[in-house]
């Protein structure tokens, strides 16, 4: 049976960054793209970062019974929904993946394929320094969303809170200082779990 590794973090805890270099580093898991209803990105590619699809389509997976997690987001630019999709993408009887989610996201993807398969990464940084990183990125931006910005700052400290963390059992936690030396912990890691549970 394959597993699941399942990275998670607040925002701006580098979790993106981490989920691009450890694909460059680890090519042999694979990668699931999962859909979003929000607008595309500057800089963002349809099926890299995600699936960009509309309401209609998402009302299709539904009633197909293919959405195996659902987030909905209230955000000051509407109304956003991001969810995964049984859409032929996972094959665990041959395959390890690797992706990246929510604490929400994780605990539905543990009910539906199983807490042997899900393995979580969970990434901290202190949230002085995430609010720095977040505001840095926000100015790059050719238009700034700071409100938004705001939004996700606050709804990570009710959405992550211990309670809900150790209640999904993750106990191990991967403090992201020096990104490069975070990614040694979590590949090696990685490496542990294959080797002693395939």
């Amino acid at each position: 049976m394959g597993k699941i590794f399942y990275l998670m973090g607040k925002s701006s805890s580098g979790k993106d960054t981490i989920y691009k270099k450890l694909r460059e580093m680890m090519p042999k898991l694979t990668t699931v793209t999962i859909y979003t209803t929000r607008p595309i990105r500057e800089g963002e590619m349809e099926g890299v970062e995600y699936h960009f699809v509309g309401e209609k389509e998402l009302e299709e997976f539904q009633k197909a019974g293919k959405v195996i997690e659902l987030r909905v987001y209230h955000t000051v630019c509407g109304i956003w929904k991001y969810f995964t999709v049984d859409d032929g993408q996972f094959n665990l009887a041959h395959k390890d993946y690797l992706m990246i989610g929510t604490l929400e996201s994780y605990a539905k993807m543990r009910e539906y394929f199983g807490e042997q398969v899900m393995y979580p990464l969970y990434i901290e940084v202190e949230d002085g320094e995430r609010l720095a990183r977040a505001l840095a990125r926000e100015r790059e931006q050719p238009r700034p969303k700071y409100a938004e910005m705001c939004r996700r700052f606050l709804a990570d400290t009710e959405d992550f809170a211990e309670e809900n963390i150790k209640g999904l059992g993750i106990r191990e936690r991967f403090e992201n200082v020096e990104i490069n030396d975070t990614l040694r912990k979590i590949s090696e890691r990685i490496h542990v779990l294959q080797d002693n549970l395939g």
